[in-house]
Order: structure tokens, then C-alpha cells, then sequence
């Protein structure tokens, strides 16, 4: 359970809508590259309507604060059997790094601190209609800066990284021009994206959302307004 699981959720029933041409893409999608379970003509790159909305809301933004850059969105909509895939496929991955078997009952200990560690990342891919993951909403999106050219700024550590680098506001007290500068592109998007009404995630310095149960937290509102975007009410 997250701090956020306890808000109510009323579906304003809001389709899921198709990036517009003018939000660049990071292609091929990096989960869809690595075998994660979309299906056929289940685009990921899509948001509810009114998030869409807001997204291009603070694009423009963007562009009046810093002309030279664009949003690249990273990945939005994801089905809760993608989020399976992508929370065992991290597993594995930080199981490798670390030296860990998964099926060595001797490394239990150690494979339930890499569980942990990806938990802070990646929320449980519950079917609960009470506990939806944030992205199988529709309401968040991982997104970086880029160039006009499509050229990904640094932003001092890489989307979906395992660990503190990730934290939105880990190089605030950098005294090195490189950190320094980093930071400046963190906060940067995260100044463009509030005005548009989006929450950033704790851990997460790429991870945006506006309407969700993580919404309805860190904002103090009453409930979410979306959720499992996966009935046909909410893709039609």
C-alpha cells in the first residue's frame, strides 16, 4: 500500500486520446522493444483527454520559459499486465546486477531488498478497482527535456534508474556546475508541469501526474478522478 491507496476514486469517465503530433515521442518505445505484453493496437502512448490537455498546457510553458526544448515523452498509458511484465522484468535485471538468484533459498534475504528497492519505483500491478497503478490510469506520464532536434538533455540520471539519483531532488545541494545544472533541468520541468496542474512523484523525477490517486494526495484533493483505464467506458 501506498500513502495515496486510501482516496476514493470517481471515474469522470474520460477517454484515452492519442499524443498529438507536437508532443515527440522517445521511439521505439522502451518497454513495447523489450517484449512487454501492449497487444495488437493498444497504443501506449496515450492520456486521458484532460491530461493531454494539461501535457500540452505545460509544453507551452516550456517553450515561453526555454524555446530551444520540447518535451520527450518516455511512456503514459501502461495495462496493468504490462506493469506485471515491467515490474518482474526490473526484478531480474536488479537480480543480475547485484548477483542475486531469484530461486536460491540462501539469497531469500537479499532478493527481498531488491523487491523493496524496486517497489519505491514501480507500483504493484494490482487488479483491486481501488488501488490502480498510476500509469494503467491514464494520468501519469515519464517524460525528460530535449532539444528541437529531439536530442535528450542529461537530467543527471536515467528514467527508471533503481535508487536515490532518481529522487527529484537529490543534486539540490550540488556545489559541482554539472550538478548544479542538472538540478536546473529537474526543477525546470517540474516548475512547467505544476502550472499545468501535475504532481511529480516522490521518488521519481520524471514521473507526472494529474488526476490520479498520487494527484488526490499530494494536492489535498477530495478523491481521484480516474481510474483503470481499461473498461470500454474509459477507451472508448
Amino acid at each position: 500500500m501506498r500513502p495515496w491507496s486510501d482516496r476514493p476514486i470517481q471515474d469522470c469517465l474520460e477517454s484515452l486520446e492519442h499524443l498529438p503530433p507536437q508532443l515527440f515521442r522517445i521511439e521505439p518505445h522502451p518497454y513495447a522493444s523489450i517484449g512487454a505484453p501492449y497487444g495488437p493496437g493498444r497504443d501506449p502512448f496515450r492520456l486521458r483527454s484532460g491530461v493531454v490537455r494539461r501535457l500540452l498546457e505545460a509544453q507551452d510553458q516550456l517553450c515561453s520559459h526555454a524555446p530551444e526544448l520540447q518535451f520527450a515523452i518516455f511512456d503514459a498509458w501502461r495495462p496493468i499486465s504490462v506493469q506485471a511484465f515491467m515490474v518482474n522484468y526490473t526484478i531480474d535485471q536488479l537480480c543480475r546486477e547485484r548477483g542475486v538468484e531469484r530461486h536460491d533459498p540462501a539469497q531469500q534475504a537479499a532478493l527481498h531488498q531488491v523487491e523493496a528497492d524496486v517497489a519505491r519505483f514501480w507500483a504493484s500491478p494490482s487488479r483491486n478497482p481501488e488501488t490502480p497503478p498510476p500509469h494503467s490510469t491514464g494520468a501519469a506520464v515519464d517524460l525528460t527535456l530535449a532539444t528541437g532536434t529531439g536530442a535528450l538533455l542529461q537530467m543527471g540520471g536515467d528514467i527508471d534508474a533503481i535508487g536515490a539519483v532518481s529522487e527529484p531532488n537529490y543534486y539540490a545541494n550540488a556545489t559541482k556546475p554539472e550538478a548544479q545544472m542538472f538540478h536546473q533541468r529537474r526543477d525546470l520541468l517540474r516548475s512547467v508541469m505544476a502550472s499545468a496542474g501535475f504532481i511529480q512523484h516522490p521518488n521519481e523525477w520524471w514521473h507526472y501526474s494529474y488526476g490520479d490517486q498520487l494527484w488526490a494526495w499530494r494536492s489535498g484533493a477530495e478523491c481521484a478522478i480516474y481510474a483503470e483505464a481499461g473498461s470500454r467506458s474509459a477507451t472508448a
